[in-house]
């Protein structure tokens, strides 16, 4: 997740970041946030494409949602042992 706050710090705009991670149901969730100007796209650079390559292929699960002028949230589930 060292990744997606390198490209908050970069590239949002952004005054605060949020990061949660919790175990549930034998996975790891990593949720990354910002209150930056959103737009982000995996398709340019290298940086967020990168963590979802990464992601799955651990076999996790990959989710972004970053409207542009809104807030920004990254979501990663990897396995995790109980």
């Amino acid at each position: 997740m060292a990744e997606a706050l390198t490209n908050i710090a970069k590239h949002s705009g952004a005054r605060q970041a949020y990061v949660r991670v919790r175990h549930h149901d034998d996975r790891l969730h990593v949720e990354v946030t910002d209150d930056g100007k959103g737009g982000a796209d995996e398709n340019s650079g290298s940086g967020i494409g990168g963590i979802r390559r990464r992601t799955e292929a651990h076999g996790g699960t990959f989710a972004l949602d970053s409207p542009s002028g809104e807030p920004t949230t990254l979501r990663v589930a990897l396995p995790c042992g109980p």
